[in-house]
């Protein structure tokens, strides 16, 4: 186990608002954006940051890139043409 994954025990305090309260150490390694993932049993909740690598990424392109296309899928002249309709629908309203 290298030095980052080692466990520091750090308090959070829920407050009368039900929100946590974490202490400054751990709130300065938080950004904006970041996700968790929440694991919890009758004695404990886990957190752990959601990652996405980008092997998982260059997986889902290849993935994408082999499905066929969808067959009733409509040519873009006919989402124009929609398009053009719902704007003459709301305009005329």
């Amino acid at each position: 186990m290298d030095a980052s994954q080692i466990a520091t025990v750090q308090i959070a305090t829920v407050t009368a608002e039900h929100k946590l309260q974490f202490p400054p150490e751990i709130l300065a390694q938080l950004r904006p954006g970041d996700r968790y993932q929440f694991s919890l049993t009758e004695t404990e909740i886990v957190l752990k940051k959601i990652t996405l690598s980008q092997t998982d990424l260059d997986e889902f392109l290849e993935h994408l890139e082999a499905l066929e296309p969808e067959p009733n899928q409509p040519t873009l002249q006919e989402i124009s043409e929609i398009v053009k309709e719902v704007r003459q629908e709301l305009w005329s309203n």
